[in-house]
């Protein structure tokens, strides 16, 4: 199934705040990841783990598109397990009291032969908790 995952949630602030906390490394890793080389530039690199320090799963990505406010593209990969590469799109489309937030994470079957960690279930479950409880929680409790 070549089938993008689709993820979105309505949260209750602006554009302008939902784009800081996205893009700023120091907000990201209170709701997201502690991404140390994140910039927010098309054509740099970040990596990061999964929390809890066991450090199984390196993450490397490469942005490769930014439209401010708009749209975040990058890469998603995970270099010591396959040489494939997914596509993560973070949408912020405005609505009158809040913010749309919509996630495609393309390419999912390229990690079908890693195991049940990389399956489509798993990434929309992780999706749908990181924006739905995560990033909405920390975006409309906390004011920038």
């Amino acid at each position: 199934m070549n089938t993008p995952i689709t993820v979105q949630f309505k949260i209750q602030a602006s554009p302008e705040k939902i784009w800081k906390v996205l893009t700023d490394k120091d907000e990201m890793k209170s709701w997201y990841f502690d991404i140390q080389d994140f910039e927010p530039e098309v054509g740099k690199q970040f990596n990061f783990y999964e929390p809890g320090g066991e450090n199984k799963f390196h993450h490397q990505c490469e942005i490769i598109e930014i439209i401010p406010l708009q749209k975040l593209k990058h890469t998603w990969a995970y270099p010591e397990f396959s040489d494939q590469k997914t596509i993560v799109t973070w949408e912020l489309l405005p609505e009158d009291d809040g913010t749309m937030v919509k996630l495609t994470h393309e390419g999912i079957e390229n990690f079908s032969d890693l195991g049940d960690s990389f399956s489509r279930e798993s990434f929309t479950e992780g999706w749908n908790a990181i924006i739905g409880q995560n990033l909405k929680e920390y975006s409309e409790k906390n004011s920038l």
